[in-house]
């Protein structure tokens, strides 16, 4: 595990309360849940104790499967493609979004995420009042409340 997060410092410049990543080269290096993900920061890397956020990108056709963010808030910035997130218990309820458009998620709201395109990726920015990214999301299934 300590090799991840070293690898998670290495494109981390300055220092002395200012950090830096470029992620210039347009890769995605790691993957979740069906989502690829640029370097962002987070606790692993820049030690920040309440805040991550990182660039997201579904690839076409991808879904981000059914999950809870436990115990913190995400904000999302679509750069990028078409999104539905279908959400609340069941996942019975959907939105759209796309380009231009900001989405806020409440802690503890089951939702699921899919590119709605067959050819595009979704890139979204995203922010997470949680330093730990992925450590407190569950899985959801869909099926458990009707």
């Amino acid at each position: 595990m300590s090799e991840i997060f070293s690898d998670l410092k290495k494109p981390v410049e300055g220092g002395d309360g200012i950090f830096v990543i470029r992620n210039r080269d347009g890769s995605n290096p790691r993957k979740w849940n069906g989502i690829q993900y640029k370097v962002g920061m987070s606790a692993k890397n820049v030690g920040s104790k309440k805040l991550s956020m990182n660039v997201a990108t579904i690839p076409p056709g991808g879904v981000a499967y059914a999950h809870i963010h436990v115990d913190f808030e995400v904000m999302l910035y679509i750069l990028q493609g078409r999104v539905r997130h279908e959400y609340g218990p069941g996942l019975k309820k959907s939105i759209e979004n796309g380009s231009g458009d900001f989405i806020y998620i409440e802690p503890g709201v089951p939702h699921e995420v899919f590119n709605m395109s067959k050819t595009e990726p979704v890139v979204a920015v995203v922010a997470r009042s949680d330093a730990d990214e992925w450590e407190h999301i569950i899985p959801y299934d869909r099926k458990s409340e009707k």
